[in-house]
């Protein structure tokens, strides 16, 4: 069973740094497209990033210059550096992937979430 697992959050005060981690396992054949989303208290979820294969990025316009996303496809691992955090960027993070398995089968997974406190 694929599988995502996160990382990385915690409570860091404004102007602070914290480095998100997502790491794939199981039965992965290829992964596409993988991305982190947040979601705050009364808000909907929203795309905070996304790396494609080919290595191209896409940010929200709030975190571009302060995040920047990677991945290591050797390691099925997606990262999210973020710095210059602001309280308003508290939120539950999620990983999100779109993975093939070794069956050919392709389908978007998620993680189950990390909370990133930003606050002093």
């Amino acid at each position: 069973q694929v599988q995502l697992v996160e990382s990385g959050g915690g409570l860091v005060q404004p102007g602070g740094s914290l480095r998100l981690s997502c790491a794939a396992s199981g039965p992965i054949s290829s992964i596409n497209a993988m991305a982190w989303y947040r979601q705050a208290p009364g808000k909907e979820r929203e795309l905070v990033a996304r790396i494609l294969s080919s290595s191209t990025t896409t940010y929200a316009d709030s975190v571009k210059g302060r995040f920047t996303i990677s991945r290591d496809d050797a390691k099925n691992t997606v990262y999210l550096q973020m710095n210059s955090l602001k309280p308003e960027d508290t939120a539950v993070y999620y990983c999100n992937a779109l993975i093939q398995d070794i069956w050919r089968r392709s389908s978007p997974y998620w993680g189950q979430g990390t909370q990133v406190t930003v606050s002093s």
